[in-house]
């Protein structure tokens, strides 16, 4: 397959603004550029998917560029349905720092800020020099603008389009970038930057879009639709995001690895059949953990999450480390005790159970465990030799509500 077919397979390419785009691609040697705004402190995987296809471009001999829009951050792209908040400029200059340092050592690409250009143009020769290419009907009829005038759009956002339209006259003409690369909601912003660059030098440039990374309900990857899966192992852990991956939704694993993977079409097309023909192995989804963790985290932390999961799932939880613990459980309800108690007082005191009486039934059934193992002795006492590392209790009650448990000093709580 030529680099195109291949980017076609697996369904990278959605808009192309000439049909020269295929043959430009195939050739390689062209600078392209892909961009973001830092309106958050990391990636998120909506992101990565978007990136690894100017990896794949670079690998296919292009020279990519990133632009991190420190002066469109300040703006907002139009979202579809309401204005975006605005951030302060000490937010986007911080978040700024945190990108480029992620998508330098994930990609190894070049990073720009087209804040270093477009702060130097003054308002009357902003308007004067670019302005007056824009018609009103034009950007009128751009899909986001279009569905945003009826809610109501603000010059602010209304004027977002012609500082990207910039960004690409600028890089063709600094940097002899002739490609732009972007997801489909960024299709009108492309072809005003096209536009642009023809009316300002009578040259031509191009652009294509990629679909969005999408659930299987339609809702895309991203910061705003909540639940966003991040690249900052602290904000989404390497265990985290196995999770994520492991339990991807079968109809959408295979369409996750075209676009998220460098498996060849031959290994995607076997792995399809296996998942169709023995789902229960999930080798799919085994793959996709393994090819975006390691990518992204390297080989020492995909192994390390695979090992929590399956300790996890054979019930090992008395071998976990506190590390493990606080990864693992994260965000589940947690409690503090100071002292030695019973298993009653302790279910009780924790409020795990609402009375005496609850946690003895609870007991009795066998529906209570203590880092992996069943309790059903009332008067058995939890002490430190108990806690994982002497500090963790985790107690499951029922099949799936997980709580923890962490035994402090009364020391520790003096010092609050």
């Amino acid at each position: 397959m030529t680099v195109f077919e291949e980017l076609k397979w697996r369904g990278l390419i959605k808009d192309v603004s000439s049909p020269e785009i295929e043959k430009k691609i195939n050739q390689g040697g062209l600078t392209f550029y892909i961009g973001t705004d830092p309106t958050g402190d990391s990636l998120h995987l909506g992101h990565f998917s978007s990136f690894l296809i100017s990896k794949r471009l670079k690998d296919a001999g292009h020279n990519p560029i990133l632009l991190i829009g420190g002066a469109t951050g300040l703006i907002g792209d139009p979202k579809p349905t309401a204005e975006r908040p605005m951030i302060t400029k000490e937010e986007v200059a911080h978040n700024f720092s945190c990108l480029k340092e992620q998508a330098e050592r994930l990609f190894g690409f070049r990073v720009v800020n087209n804040e270093d250009w477009i702060s130097k143009i003054c308002v009357t020769d902003f308007l004067r020099d670019y302005g007056k290419y824009f018609n009103i009907n034009y950007m009128l009829d751009k899909d986001i603008v279009r569905r945003r005038l009826e809610s109501g759009i603000t010059y602010t956002e209304f004027s977002y389009m012609l500082l990207q339209a910039l960004d690409f006259l600028h890089l063709y003409e600094e940097e002899g970038c002739t490609l732009q690369v972007a997801g489909q909601d960024q299709w009108g912003n492309i072809t005003a930057g096209i536009d642009l660059i023809r009316k300002k030098t009578g040259k031509e440039a191009y652009g294509f879009t990629m679909p969005l990374l999408t659930k299987s309900d339609g809702t895309k990857f991203g910061k705003s639709e909540g639940g966003a899966i991040w690249l900052d192992r602290k904000k989404t852990s390497p265990y985290e995001l196995y999770q994520f991956l492991i339990n991807a939704e079968d109809s959408k694993v295979i369409d996750y690895l075209k676009f998220l993977t460098f498996l060849s079409k031959e290994e995607i097309e076997s792995l399809e059949e296996s998942t169709q023909r023995e789902p229960e192995k999930r080798k799919a989804h085994q793959a996709l953990a393994k090819e975006v963790i390691t990518f992204i985290h390297g080989e020492t932390a995909y192994q390390e999450a695979k090992q929590i999961s399956e300790k996890l799932f054979r019930g090992e939880i008395a071998s976990f480390t506190k590390e493990e613990v606080e990864t693992v459980f994260k965000g589940v309800p947690t409690f503090e005790i100071t002292e030695e108690l019973s298993l009653v007082d302790f279910l009780v005191q924790t409020t795990i159970c609402s009375s005496k009486r609850e946690a003895r039934e609870l007991i009795q059934a066998g529906s209570i465990s203590i880092n992996g193992e069943k309790w059903q002795e009332e008067v058995r006492i939890l002490g430190k030799e108990d806690a994982i590392e002497r500090v963790y209790f985790v107690v499951r009650r029922g099949k799936k509500k997980y709580f923890i448990v962490k035994l402090i000093s009364s020391k520790e709580v003096v010092r609050r």
